[in-house]
């Protein structure tokens, strides 16, 4: 009956539904001599996760203070930050006057293209009444 349960358990265990009362039941059997022929690859393994619980690290791990930033370096860090601030504003606002600047040359280019356009058509109309002139000199100097 035992054998079962056993078997049981390592099955739960594997599927990892086993609670910690289970595997601890687990450990114990594994950790006997009497170990069922089929069962025994798994001793090794519970035996090692029996001793690797009790291992404790003894040494001392020296710490090394982090790095600190002395009073220069925050100073030279706001100088930074505070450069940065400066120069990217007059930056942005040079971009800014950039944009008004080619905004209103495309608005005046856009308007003397508009006054050469209205121009334009009023010659077009003059160049009909030549048209007119033409034909009727063609007339007169045929009809001659």
């Amino acid at each position: 009956m035992e054998m079962d349960n056993i078997e049981k358990l390592l099955e739960r265990y594997f599927d990892a539904s086993a609670t910690v009362a289970e595997e601890e039941t687990l450990r114990a059997y594994f950790s006997k001599d009497d170990v069922a022929a089929h069962l025994e690859p798994y001793a090794p393994m519970f035996q090692y996760f029996s001793n690797a619980k009790e291992e404790r690290y003894t040494k001392q791990v020296p710490l090394k203070p982090s790095v600190n930033f002395n009073k220069w370096g925050g100073v030279a860090a706001v100088a930074v930050l505070a450069f940065g601030v400066y120069f990217g504003n007059e930056y942005r606002e040079q971009q800014i006057a950039d944009q008004e600047k080619a905004r209103l040359a495309y608005n005046q280019t856009k308007k003397a293209f508009a006054l050469l356009a209205e121009n334009f058509s009023r010659g077009t109309e003059k160049v009909a009444y030549l048209n007119e002139f033409e034909e009727t000199k063609d007339k007169i100097y045929n009809n001659n």
